[in-house]
């Protein structure tokens, strides 16, 4: 019998949720909390964040769990009362989920969602939500700085075989595309996720063959419709004239890919070659580190290559490996809370993002303000879930691709280039401010 999938356990998560967990059942505390989940700094070098992650912590909550194994294991532990593992059988998620939606272009201090639910469950969720919402953001975040310095030209995720583990290079893939990569090389992403799937050979497969005309010949028989031939193993050139006359025997050659080496100087030639040899429709495809500010470099440099793989660099987001993001309460029994620890104050309250945006449609800035306030500008979190169930169909990727891609047009310029740029503009509310000040001057007297 196949095992459960282990990102699907609810002990996917750290000890001291389940330790409140049973502390908060045997205090009897169970009145409606609410928690928020944002950054409090952008990494350097980031001028936004693309939001990804809440479809997968829809769909974490709705099937949230705890199977008799689970259970079993819990007890044999010796840390929890026998009582409050029982009261876990029917421990299900039945609040509500508010988020900006995925493909949502969000800065510092920003909620990206909200939990409001009793407090055992707002609780015990904690660490999935962050761990799901963290890392495809900062992917997507890195994504969308890919896709932005390509100019156009499409991109495929590479990262699987060096992505920290196998949920990892599936979320990762999610996400690049989420941002607006054309598709990834992960076979599994395409199944669960349908995301288009590229992919060719490797140099493995010239190298078992004793020549390289021979194993050029022998891929595009078996994929006559996908013959895209690595060129870079041995001498790139040589290899393209190579490619060149399998074309001239009538094998329908769609490109070539390089791999190595200096890429502009190599496509340029190789680019020459297959003109002359009439493959002026056959594309060229470049990898091998790309990131940004490579993929950038490229770009402006001029060097004809029609698109690129981007694995490792993007995949754990290598500058900034890491969003400094907490999932903080903000409200417990129908009052507002505020942490107040130095360095890590938080705004106390259920709150809303309302964005401007000028006469162009260009974001013109934000305002972070109470959930009841009235202001002007589009709020940007939404309803997901009420009640523990869906308020309506998921969306598509696809329409995902589409808000994410119409986010990063209305950016302003200045952010959309990867220098760092002056900060976009997010006002605190003064009510928010107020409300604050009133709770600090309660707690003070604690």
């Amino acid at each position: 019998m196949r095992s459960r999938d282990p990102t699907a356990s609810p002990l996917l998560t750290d000890l001291y949720q389940l330790t409140m967990l049973q502390a908060y059942w045997a205090s009897g505390m169970n009145e409606t909390a609410a928690f928020e989940l944002f950054v409090r700094s952008l990494p350097p070098g980031r001028n936004f964040l693309l939001a990804a992650g809440l479809e997968t912590v829809a769909d974490y909550l709705l099937g949230l769990r705890f199977a008799d194994d689970d259970l079993a294991w819990l007890a044999s532990t010796g840390r929890f009362d026998a009582a409050f593992l029982d009261s876990l059988r029917d421990f299900r998620f039945s609040g509500d989920l508010d988020a900006m939606p995925e493909g949502t272009v969000a800065f510092a201090d920003e909620p990206l969602l909200r939990v409001t639910a009793p407090l055992r469950e707002a609780q015990f969720i904690e660490t999935r939500v962050l761990n799901l919402v963290h890392f495809q953001t900062l992917v997507a975040s890195k994504a969308a700085r890919c896709v932005l310095a390509a100019s156009g030209r499409p991109l495929v995720d590479f990262g699987l075989r060096r992505a920290h583990g196998g949920e990892a290079g599936l979320l990762s893939a999610r996400a690049s595309y989420l941002a607006g990569f054309a598709g990834t090389a992960t076979v599994e992403a395409g199944r669960r996720f349908g995301i288009p799937i590229f992919g060719t050979m490797a140099h493995s497969f010239v190298q078992a063959h004793d020549d390289e005309a021979t194993a050029f010949a022998d891929f595009a028989r078996a994929q006559p419709g996908n013959v895209t031939l690595l060129i870079d193993t041995y001498d790139t050139a040589r290899a393209a004239r190579k490619v060149m006359a399998l074309a001239a025997r009538g094998v329908p050659v769609q490109g070539v890919r390089i791999d190595s080496g200096d890429l502009a100087a190599h496509a340029r030639e190789v680019r020459r070659i297959l003109d002359e040899g009439g493959l002026a429709s056959a594309r060229i495809f470049a990898s091998g580190n790309l990131d940004e500010e490579r993929v950038a470099q490229l770009v402006a440099s001029g060097a004809p290559i029609d698109a690129f793989g981007v694995g490792t660099r993007m995949n754990v987001s290598a500058d900034a490996p890491f969003l400094d993001c907490a999932y903080k309460l903000v409200e417990y029994a129908g009052r507002p809370r505020r942490k107040r620890s130095e360095g890590k104050a938080t705004w106390p309250g259920r709150k809303q993002v309302f964005r401007r945006f000028d006469a162009s449609g260009t974001m013109a800035g934000d305002l972070l303000a109470l959930e009841s306030d009235a202001a002007d500008g589009a709020p940007l979190l939404a309803p997901e879930l009420r009640g523990g169930a869906r308020v309506g169909p998921a969306p598509t990727l696809e329409a995902v691709r589409d808000r994410a891609r119409a986010q990063m047009a209305a950016l302003p310029p200045r952010l959309r280039a990867l220098a760092a740029a002056d900060p976009y503009p997010v006002e605190i509310a003064a009510s928010l401010r107020a409300l604050a000040a009133q709770i600090d001057a309660q707690t003070a007297r604690q």
